[in-house]
């Protein structure tokens, strides 16, 4: 679609430096709806690319996909601009059993939240269909203390932008299996887990989930719905995810940085040296 980033001229103002006028790069901030026949399941905000990892990522989040036969079909319905062109913002799904009523979300989800609007932490509560606190996998503390470089190394757009974050998908042993990038951090996981459903990879057992910025009680919940039995975060977590991590049987590390972090739940995944 050629639509994942945007030149506009922007004024720079530096110490010491006189003002000077440019052209920068920015990340593109696009509304997606996603349609199941004539209901309308979401409208998110989301960078445009990767549109039917990030439906089919959302729709195992929220608990209405749990197989790739699940989702039969993922496809852009007609949405023109002013100007008569196709807009590719609207995803119309054909899902094997119907959505619930009670599922149905109708609501503007911004890029910087997943579970924003939800009247009570129960009615966001979406359990795992998979036992992660089974997963015996364990993790080299210098494999995951590099992840965050390897992720950044990964990032195409934010070298051009500096404006996306990021979710990569890792292997045990550090192999890069998968990086999606949008302006919201749920919406990049939710990429990498739709990448997953549609490959037929799910549950994401053995694997290491690495994000760009902090770990929310969303990020913990779209990772252990996906089966997923390691999360990496660069920056803190809140407590309710931590709580969460514990609960679902996930390990949970953050501020994974500069050689180090913090482990809130299940540190005996993760092997270290003695004495560290």
């Amino acid at each position: 679609m050629g639509r994942v980033t945007s030149r506009r001229r922007v004024t720079r103002v530096r110490p010491g430096s006189p003002v000077s006028t440019r052209a920068d790069v920015l990340a593109v901030e696009e509304p997606l709806e996603v349609r199941q026949g004539t209901d309308v399941l979401t409208v998110t905000m989301r960078t445009p690319g990767d549109d039917f990892d990030l439906v089919a990522g959302w729709l195992v989040s929220e608990g209405l996909v749990r197989e790739t036969a699940d989702l039969v079909t993922a496809s852009y319905c007609p949405g023109l601009d002013e100007a008569g062109k196709q807009t590719y913002n609207v995803v119309e799904v054909t899902l094997a059993s119907a959505v619930p009523a009670d599922r149905l979300r109708r609501t503007l989800t911004s890029s910087a939240c997943g579970v924003c609007g939800s009247a009570s932490l129960q009615a966001v509560r979406v359990s795992s269909p998979y036992a992660v606190a089974d997963d015996e996998v364990t993790v080299d503390a210098t494999v995951l203390s590099s992840l965050p470089g390897r992720l950044r190394d990964a990032q195409s757009v934010f070298e051009r932008t500096g404006g996306l974050h990021a979710a990569g998908l890792f292997a045990a042993d550090g192999e890069l299996l998968c990086v999606r990038e949008d302006v919201g951090r749920h919406n990049a996981v939710d990429k990498v887990v739709g990448w997953a459903l549609r490959e037929g990879r799910l549950p994401l057992r053995g694997n290491v989930l690495q994000v760009s910025g902090r770990a929310s009680f969303e990020l913990v919940q779209k990772a252990a719905v996906a089966g997923v039995p390691v999360l990496s975060a660069v920056s803190a977590p809140s407590s309710l995810a931590a709580d969460l991590a514990e609960e679902s049987g996930l390990t949970l590390a953050g501020f994974v940085r500069d050689g180090g972090f913090n482990l809130y739940a299940r540190p005996e995944r993760v092997r270290t040296a003695p004495g560290r």
